[in-house]
């Protein structure tokens, strides 16, 4: 749980597999004026050009992983940490402190009623410490399969080894407070984001 003597908002983190429709959700929540911190845009600020992490990065996976103009890869970064979980790893080891202090940094700053950082693999990391809630979007593997290989432009093998990378289905419910489900029209989605909304709103007034 977050710290109460921090003053900062209530913070709702939402989590999802991949291409299970967050930035649909949290959008929306956007669009409420709801201020949203997102890890995963934060994980390319903390490797950027100048950065420490880019230098740690660059010493640790070599020039392959490297564009000419001396920024990371990303396309190539990415095959290579799907495909090894031990590289996986020493990139999490290097960006995911550098990640956390910059949301704790943003946080700091809010003076909204509550706040919603991102984490896609909230379930993996065990980032649950950094929020009050979770928000799981939620969507079958094989909706979320079509989506990605839809979204990516890539076939299903490759779709499938980055669905295996992640948490199961059932581990992300499992550290869940609320689930979206993400089946259903755009207008159902809008309806479920704006009862959040309320729920976030009335739990953080209640918290004051």
């Amino acid at each position: 749980m977050t710290d109460p003597s921090a003053h900062q908002p209530l913070v709702i983190a939402l989590t999802g597999g991949i291409a299970a429709g967050k930035t649909q959700v949290s959008d929306r929540f956007a669009a409420r004026g709801v201020p949203v911190i997102d890890t995963d845009q934060l994980a390319r600020e903390v490797i950027a050009p100048g950065t420490e992490g880019l230098a740690a990065v660059r010493s640790t996976f070599g020039e392959a992983i490297m564009n000419a103009d001396g920024t990371v890869n990303r396309q190539a970064l990415s095959e290579r940490i799907f495909a090894d979980a031990d590289a996986r790893r020493k990139l999490e080891v290097i960006t995911h402190p550098r990640i956390r202090a910059r949301v704790s940094a943003a946080l700091r700053e809010l003076e909204t009623p509550y706040a919603l950082v991102v984490i896609p693999l909230l379930a993996e990391t065990g980032w649950q410490d950094l929020a009050d809630r979770v928000l799981v979007v939620d969507a079958p593997a094989s909706l979320q399969r079509a989506r990605l290989m839809q979204r990516e432009q890539i076939d299903a093998d490759q779709a499938a080894r980055r669905l295996a990378s992640q948490a199961s289905r059932e581990q992300r419910l499992a550290v869940a407070d609320e689930v979206i489900d993400n089946t259903a029209t755009p207008e159902a989605l809008d309806d479920a984001v704006s009862a959040l909304d309320r729920q976030y709103r009335a739990l953080a007034e209640k918290n004051r």
